[in-house]
């Protein structure tokens, strides 16, 4: 008899930690599913590349006809392809050089961009951050307004200024407008905020350079500011488009991100693997860049 009156209250503990157990339990696989749903969104399209671009022409045919004839059914596709082929990823890698042109094109600007702002931006985003004065805080402040411009603002005057420096319909024309660009400016800021000043100014008791501070303190601990910066940037200008329709007349010197448009219908297993091996480089460096690029949009955000 005392002995189930003293149990009862430890099998009551027990079904209310149980009970607790399971409704923190269901509260996790709910949030996950929560985030699961968006992330099934972004992860589809990627999906029916990849399924695309294995499928021969007449399965793609069946598919998206009705895109093309506007039809009135819906689309029907499959993420696994019934008779999976690689003619399309042979065609495009054997046979079509002009590809490789343009990708060896998007790779040139991207990589004269990027280095171009590592040697501008630093300096400037080092120059706001560590030598603080009244006329670099308005400078700066201009700067964040001038990163908040869309190019449809600054096109006209970007195009005038191109034509009288005879730089239209070349690469120059994106490259130099893009190394002068805020945005790497401000990314690179947020990291070199973030260092202590203290460290610099123990630096300069003990007798370094500016320079030296610079390469040996600055760099190394405000990198993952430049390094976002960096990582953003070739995501940026790997699918840079409005610019090179408005300054490049040559089809020569189109990179990849203007290629895969003129793809037509008769083409689409082709535009398929086009576009699967131009997500590729991209994919490539966010992945690689990640850690850095949330670490440098967290110090984007920091308050003076």
């Amino acid at each position: 008899m005392f002995a189930r009156n003293k149990s009862a209250p430890h099998s009551g503990g027990i079904f209310r930690e149980y009970f607790a157990f399971s409704s923190k339990y269901l509260q996790k696989a709910g949030a996950v599913l929560l985030l699961l749903a968006p992330a099934l969104l972004v992860v589809l399209p990627i999906l029916i590349l990849l399924s695309g671009s294995l499928m021969d022409t007449l399965e793609l045919k069946g598919y998206l006809t009705t895109v093309f004839t506007d039809g009135a059914e819906f689309i029907k596709w499959k993420l696994l392809p019934d008779y999976p082929s690689f003619a399309n990823y042979g065609k495009l890698l054997f046979e079509t050089p002009q590809f490789f042109v343009l990708f060896w094109n998007s790779m040139k600007l991207v990589l004269c961009v990027l280095m171009g702002q590592l040697l501008v931006a630093v300096p400037a985003a080092w120059g706001f951050a560590v030598y603080q004065s009244r006329a670099g805080r308005v400078l700066f402040a201009l700067y964040v307004v001038l990163m908040l411009l869309p190019f449809q603002v600054t096109m006209l005057s970007s195009y005038l200024v191109l034509s009288k420096l005879s730089l239209l319909n070349s690469h120059q024309a994106i490259i130099l407008p893009a190394i002068f660009s805020t945005f790497p400016v401000f990314l690179s800021y947020g990291g070199f905020r973030g260092i202590p000043p203290q460290l610099f100014e123990a630096a300069r008791i003990d007798g370094a350079g500016e320079l030296m501070i610079f390469f040996r303190l600055g760099l190394p601990l405000g990198k993952s500011g430049l390094l976002s910066a960096m990582v953003l940037g070739f995501l940026e200008y790997w699918n840079l488009m409005e610019q090179l329709m408005a300054f490049l007349e040559d089809k020569a010197l189109w990179p990849l991100s203007l290629y895969l448009p003129e793809i037509t219908w008769g083409q689409a297993g082709f535009a398929f693997c086009a576009s699967v091996i131009t997500l590729i480089p991209a994919v490539f460096v966010f992945i690689f860049g990640q850690d850095y690029l949330e670490q440098g949009i967290i110090y984007s955000g920091l308050k003076e």
